[in-house]
């Protein structure tokens, strides 16, 4: 991508690294909206992958010398439509080629077409996402091929995620495409009577997105801010588009937490715990609107575990010092959550509010009832939380083993770097 007056005030081309380096910027953030759009115009997950690379391509090699267009999006929407088209013609596939001639231009993008609830609603990933969260696909296969295709995270990182192998995750993927090629499911938003029942498939693949950026599961920054703003963008879209009290709670617990994000880790980038954080850091803003939209979730009908989550996230927001918290408050939000949605994550996370509460020797007899169930085993932030309540409590040797089997867990540097303090820290 090449500014044309930048280009015209030396009276020289660009370098070709300059080129790559503004076309790799719009591709971590326009790459996943072009790709949606086009699956759209083409009708094929796979056609409009190839498109997409297609128009990346056309890109390099003409924005050096024609500047900057005056739409980036729209320019490598068209690009790839036609570069599809034309390849479909090599291919001597005629007829579908004409139906494609027949469809919108990309110029016309967001236009209303009927009275489908998702008029007002001028975003194809959106629509994409409730494709993608089809009942015809099951679970598993909704949210991998989801966080595949609308949001870009590669098969690794999702396999992360569901704690699968990425054989198999890739697998998973290529069965729902297939799936929603064979069985044409539509790429379109849902008719309002048919939202319900999809809604907890799309809440949950947001969230999944949202968790990946908030606290990356793998590499060597703790978080991806254009994830956790991406999950935040289509939560607004869905609440605009529904605003049913989960959807209202998800979008609550996002902005919450993102209110947090300066205050997560330092200039360097290690990682800081909520006790610790600078709160002046916080955005106040986002704590406002998201501490709204909790008061709203629960009077517009019974608590789901996202509203109970955001309450949660509330009360820490609202707390003007990590010992000012109101940790009865907590737990029993915690205690309602394990009614809504039992899981042994809630669990964790209850029995470190209750050592807070109750003392380190609580929280430390309610973690080590959930290891020995075997179902945590392998998720380092158990390990972790053990750790910290053995050194709290003295119990050095403990602290040392439970620390170490966290760090053979975890796969992101600033937790690995936090975890090697501690130890160093017991040695010390």
């Amino acid at each position: 991508m090449v500014d044309r007056d930048a280009a015209s005030d030396t009276g020289q081309q660009p370098s070709a690294a300059a080129v790559r380096g503004k076309v790799e910027e719009i591709y971590r953030t326009e790459s996943r909206r072009v790709f949606a759009t086009l699956i759209r115009l083409l009708g094929d997950f796979d056609l409009a992958e190839e498109g997409l690379h297609d128009a990346f391509r056309a890109a390099l090699e003409q924005w050096p010398q024609q500047g900057l267009p005056a739409n980036p999006r729209s320019w490598l929407v068209s690009a790839g439509r036609f570069k599809a088209v034309d390849a479909l013609r090599r291919r001597a596939r005629f007829e579908f080629v004409e139906d494609l001639d027949d469809r919108p231009d990309p110029a016309s993008e967001g236009a209303a077409d009927g009275d489908n609830p998702g008029d007002g609603v001028e975003d194809d990933r959106l629509r994409l996402i409730f494709t993608c969260c089809h009942p015809a696909l099951s679970a598993e296969a909704q949210i991998a091929l989801t966080l595949r295709e609308v949001c870009g995270l590669t098969t690794e990182e999702i396999a992360r995620a569901f704690l699968v192998a990425p054989p198999t995750l890739a697998q998973r993927i290529v069965r729902a495409k297939a799936r929603i090629r064979d069985a044409r499911i539509p790429y379109e938003v849902p008719e309002r009577a048919e939202l319900p029942a999809r809604l907890d498939s799309v809440l949950r693949v947001i969230y999944l997105v949202f968790n990946e950026g908030y606290s990356a599961s793998v590499g060597d920054t703790l978080t991806r801010a254009e994830l956790s703003a991406e999950a935040i963008r289509l939560g607004r879209l869905l609440v605009d588009l529904i605003p049913e009290p989960e959807a209202l709670g998800l979008l609550a617990l996002m902005l919450i937490h993102e209110s947090r994000r300066l205050a997560r880790s330092t200039p360097s980038g290690d990682l800081v715990l909520l006790d610790e954080q600078d709160r002046s850091q916080w955005q106040r803003g986002l704590i406002a609107e998201g501490t709204a939209l909790v008061e709203r979730a629960l009077v517009a009908g019974p608590a789901g575990p996202y509203a109970l989550q955001a309450a949660i996230a509330a009360v820490h927001a609202e707390a003007p010092t990590a010992a000012g918290t109101d940790w009865v408050q907590i737990v029993g939000l915690y205690d309602l959550l394990l009614q809504r949605e039992p899981s042994p994550v809630v669990e964790l996370n209850r029995a470190v509010a209750m050592a807070m509460r109750d003392g380190a020797a609580a929280g430390l007899a309610a973690i080590d009832a959930i290891l020995v169930r075997g179902e945590l085993a392998d998720y380092h932030l158990a390990h972790a939380a053990r750790a910290d309540l053995c050194r709290r409590l003295g119990r050095n040797a403990e602290a040392r083993v439970s620390y170490q089997r966290a760090l053979t867990l975890t796969m992101q540097a600033p937790e690995r770097r936090f975890l090697e303090r501690r130890l160093t820290e017991l040695a010390a």
